[in-house]
């Protein structure tokens, strides 16, 4: 089996002019206010924040967007599930650091390999390590500026989808790099993931996708 290590490929591509509404990006935004912005949006909301140093990107997820996002999750409950590892997911949860000057809501994440780590009583997330897996899809916005504070935050690996495809990130000596295998699931590739999200896209039925990875772990960790 290819090793993740081995198959670096390229630094994430530079997203161009991909974006598109709904996105709104706002310049000298001070940290008071992105804090005001949370409080008064409150956390029963579609919308996502991230602060960068004053810049403050407002991204509303679109359908196909919440499709692929929820799919995404189920893949990865499902790869925990077969392959018995703990797993956490904290979904859009807020990470931020006023001393950093950052915050960011991811479209999921999760503790996989620091699950036990996780104090579930805690109101917050953990302050002292990032999670383990990070998901973005753009569909209407591009999450290339995030990856910076991903990078920041230490998340080890980022799965990030664009441009009808999905890239696995890793952090490498400082930034993001293109694999083809997951570090937290060996045997799975860039390329099978998106032979299911391919899938999905065009299954009216998720369960019946569900079951086929099902067999495809347990018949590649036979």
């Amino acid at each position: 089996m290819a090793n993740a290590a081995q198959t670096i490929e390229r630094a994430p591509a530079d997203d161009g002019n991909v974006l598109q509404l709904p996105f709104v990006t706002l310049q000298k935004v001070t940290w008071q206010t992105y804090q005001a912005l949370l409080a008064d949006m409150g956390e029963h909301r579609s919308a996502r924040l991230a602060y960068d140093h004053g810049t403050l990107e407002i991204k509303m997820p679109s359908k196909l967007h919440e499709l692929l996002n929820r799919l995404l999750e189920r893949i990865i409950v499902t790869l925990t599930e077969e392959l018995e590892m703990d797993v956490l997911s904290f979904g859009s949860t807020t990470f931020d650091n006023e001393e950093l000057k950052q915050g960011v809501e991811p479209d999921s994440c999760f503790y996989i390999q620091n699950a036990s780590r996780v104090n579930p009583e805690d109101d917050s997330p953990p302050q002292d390590f990032p999670p383990d897996l990070v998901v973005e899809v753009d569909i209407t916005s591009s999450s290339k500026s995030r990856l910076n504070i991903y990078r920041v935050m230490e998340v080890a690996e980022v799965w990030r989808y664009k441009r009808n495809q999905l890239v696995i990130l890793q952090l490498r000596e400082g930034g993001y790099l293109e694999c083809e295998y997951s570090s937290i699931f060996p045997m799975t590739s860039s390329e099978v993931l998106n032979g299911f999200l391919n899938q999905g896209e065009r299954s009216s039925n998720h369960n019946s996708l569900i079951r086929d990875l099902r067999f495809w772990i347990q018949d590649s960790h036979s």
